[in-house]
């Protein structure tokens, strides 16, 4: 199987994919280890409704496309927070938040857990596509493929408990950006 596409191949990835209850918490590991952080100043500036700081963002997609959920969950949340917690911008990444988390519940092998994260997904992503009418784009992403993505987790949750040090994708489908 060929491997997903990186947005930033020279992001060094975590050493192991967190799982709670299953590895040490990385709260000991250096904050830009996860995150990069730089970038989020043009949210802070007022440009809330505006795509997410292309690096962050970009590094989330690595890190989910990659089997890194938890720290997936752990970049976008930082510029959910950024983006002023409202609005399409901000909802659209609540909703890869929640995909994340449903990926966390995968490989705890809570298939409930990524049923609700799921369908929590699927629900953001709809209220923004109906929201933004398709007029406007709060990110970089197919906001219908979101949409089948979670939907589908929804009705048929995955869950993989296997051990692994390194990210490993649980999920049969990637992040892409539209224009690549």
């Amino acid at each position: 199987m060929v491997p997903p596409k990186r947005y930033l191949p020279d992001e060094p990835f975590p050493p192991y994919a967190y799982v709670p209850g299953k590895q040490p918490h990385p709260a000991s590991a250096p904050r830009d280890a996860l995150l990069v952080s730089r970038d989020a100043k043009a949210l802070r500036s007022g440009a809330r409704d505006q795509p997410p700081p292309p690096r962050e963002f970009l590094h989330g997609l690595d890190l989910f496309n990659h089997g890194y959920y938890w720290e997936a969950h752990e970049a976008w949340e930082n510029l959910w927070h950024e983006a002023g917690r409202r609005g399409p911008t901000a909802d659209a990444l609540k909703g890869l938040i929640a995909l994340a988390a449903a990926g966390v519940k995968a490989r705890e092998g809570n298939a409930a857990g990524v049923k609700h994260h799921a369908e929590r997904a699927a629900a953001l992503f709809t209220k923004v596509r109906d929201e933004c009418g398709g007029s406007a784009r709060p990110i970089e992403l197919s906001l219908p493929a979101l949409i089948a993505h979670a939907e589908a987790l929804a009705r048929e949750p995955i869950v993989d408990e296997t051990p692994t040090i390194e990210g490993r994708c649980v999920f049969p489908f990637r992040l892409t950006l539209e224009s690549g």
